[in-house]
């Protein structure tokens, strides 16, 4: 990590910048696709974030005291009961002009810590499929492909491919 970099716990008078930075997350991440509506999720994201912030769930990456990236994450509360108690990191981003300087490392380990400290045993996030620079990322810092998720539109409905006879009958119906 870059010396001149401080990860620290998220105050209340940070979520405001922490929402103008999730807004340029989700604005970078429809070149990959993704169908989130950055502005129009304003509001609500902050309300979020401000929910992690109160949490302990929300860190923030300064340099020389300008914010430049954060991370938000909690501990899954689901109503199946699990082998393992997962920690999610919902979202991450550091500046561009940031990168490459250890500073999304940092911030990924110190959610991770904060995480294990929760008593998370694994951690899970997402990440777009056609964001090849975040999926080495993860991978090298040893994340791997946990599940996939598909999609299909439905508005294109005669593009399906044809039904094959086995698709349409089982073995006990010969």
């Amino acid at each position: 990590m870059s010396a001149d970099v401080t990860i620290e716990p998220a105050t209340s008078d940070d979520v405001e910048a922490v929402t103008e930075l999730w807004v340029r997350l989700a604005r970078g991440q429809r070149a990959y696709d993704s169908y989130v509506r950055a502005d129009a999720n304003r509001n609500r994201m902050r309300e979020t974030l401000a929910a992690h912030q109160a949490t302990d769930g929300l860190l923030v990456a300064r340099t020389e005291g300008a914010l430049v990236g954060f991370v938000s994450f909690s501990i899954e509360h689901g109503t199946l009961d699990l082998d393992a108690t997962r920690g999610t990191i919902s979202n991450i981003y550091v500046e561009p002009i940031h990168r490459d300087r250890g500073t999304g490392a940092a911030l990924l380990e110190a959610a991770e810590d904060a995480l294990a400290d929760r008593g998370a045993e694994v951690v899970i996030l997402e990440v777009m499929a056609d964001n090849e620079a975040a999926r080495r990322f993860y991978r090298e810092r040893g994340f791997d492909t946990f599940r996939v998720t598909m999609e299909r539109s439905l508005t294109d409905r005669d593009d399906r491919p044809a039904q094959s006879e086995n698709d349409t009958h089982s073995k006990e119906d010969e």
